[in-house]
């Protein structure tokens, strides 16, 4: 009996758990859904002179983060209404202040001016604290653990050298910004990294520099072609076509951003990137323009998935092994002054 047992033979290794492909984001959200909910977040806004807007901004984000999918799973969005509409009250509050205090004096106006300069850094960073920790994947939610004394030296002293710089360090600010708003990020315990150099931003911008100026030469080419022919009717077709040449920059060189920063971006060993194309960003952009003028602001929900589809699928999750291995961070709750009174003064946190 013992010689049988002994015999018996072993049961295998248990496989190890295989290494996911490339994971790449998928937006299920479609224009006529959107549309929905679009038309009643827009009546219900008017009809309460406002009011809804946190509610309607609270419904979009729940559409539009539910019907984002990464590797199976869907993310999910827990704002909340009331927090956002304190918020937007305190941006009415600042913007209502600043414009009445200049009606009384110049000296009033830049008091308030410099106020606002001084509130902003803290705006943005709750803002930023906000949005991520209200935005779970798979059951464990995002954070943001930067100090408000670096939102400071970010959102403040950096864009001042920017300015004093006559915009020659606006590349160096762009990726300070972007690598602080990536590191100090986090799913769970779990930190991003963000590797872009400056150098690279430079290089971008030297990009929609030299296209800008491509772009005069030629218009201005074809202006004095048209005006030879023409006369003094061929100067409103040039400043048109010139509107619209640097026009279309501004989605082309938000592609260039969004490849630089997500190839540069990873979490632990796992990588992301994006191959965003210069065409159909452009083939995009004008389709969508032309939509919503053609449909007086109908297109616009449509216009909306079109772009956020586009800019989505264009990322992919590049896995270094299992996404199980992540582990829920201890989050306090966050107040929402920031995100409302960052939407409403039209601060953009995602370039």
């Amino acid at each position: 009996m013992e010689q049988l047992l002994d015999e018996a033979p072993t049961a295998p290794p248990a496989p190890a758990a295989e290494e996911p492909g490339p994971q790449r984001i998928i937006f299920h959200a479609s224009g006529s859904e959107y549309f929905r909910i679009w038309i009643v977040n827009l009546l219900l806004t008017m009809a309460t002179l406002g009011i809804y807007s946190a509610w309607a901004k609270v419904r979009r984000n729940q559409y539009f983060y539910s019907s984002t999918e990464l590797a199976g799973a869907s993310f999910e969005y827990h704002g909340k209404p009331l927090a956002i509409l304190k918020g937007r009250i305190v941006a009415l509050v600042l913007i209502g202040g600043y414009n009445l205090a200049f009606q009384f004096s110049p000296v009033a106006g830049v008091v308030m001016l410099l106020l606002l300069a001084g509130v902003m850094p803290f705006l943005v960073w709750n803002s930023l604290k906000f949005r991520l920790h209200y935005t779970s994947y798979r059951g464990i939610r995002f954070g943001f653990d930067g100090s408000l004394k670096s939102a400071y030296l970010h959102f403040l002293l950096l864009p001042i050298l920017y300015v004093v710089s006559f915009m020659l360090a606006l590349p160096f600010v762009h990726q300070r910004i972007k690598r602080f708003q990536h590191t100090e990020s986090r799913y769970g315990t779990q930190h991003f990294n963000f590797d872009a150099t400056v150098g690279a931003f430079y290089k971008r911008y030297l990009m929609l520099f030299g296209l800008m100026l491509a772009g005069g030469l030629v218009t201005g080419v074809i202006g004095a072609l048209l005006g030879a022919a023409l006369g003094p009717k061929a100067v409103l077709g040039t400043l048109v076509l010139s509107y619209l040449w640097f026009a279309l920059l501004i989605p082309v060189f938000m592609n260039m951003i969004q490849n630089l920063v997500w190839n540069h971006t990873s979490i632990g060993a796992h990588r992301f990137h994006s191959d965003m194309e210069w065409g159909t960003v452009a083939w995009l952009s004008v389709t969508n323009v032309l939509g919503i003028l053609c449909t007086v602001g109908l297109f616009t929900p449509f216009a909306i998935v079109r772009w956020t589809r586009y800019h989505l699928e264009s990322i992919t999750l590049l896995p270094a092994g299992s996404l199980d291995d992540f582990v829920a961070g201890e989050d306090a709750a966050v107040d929402a002054t920031g995100v409302g009174a960052t939407d409403m003064l039209d601060f953009d946190l995602s370039m």
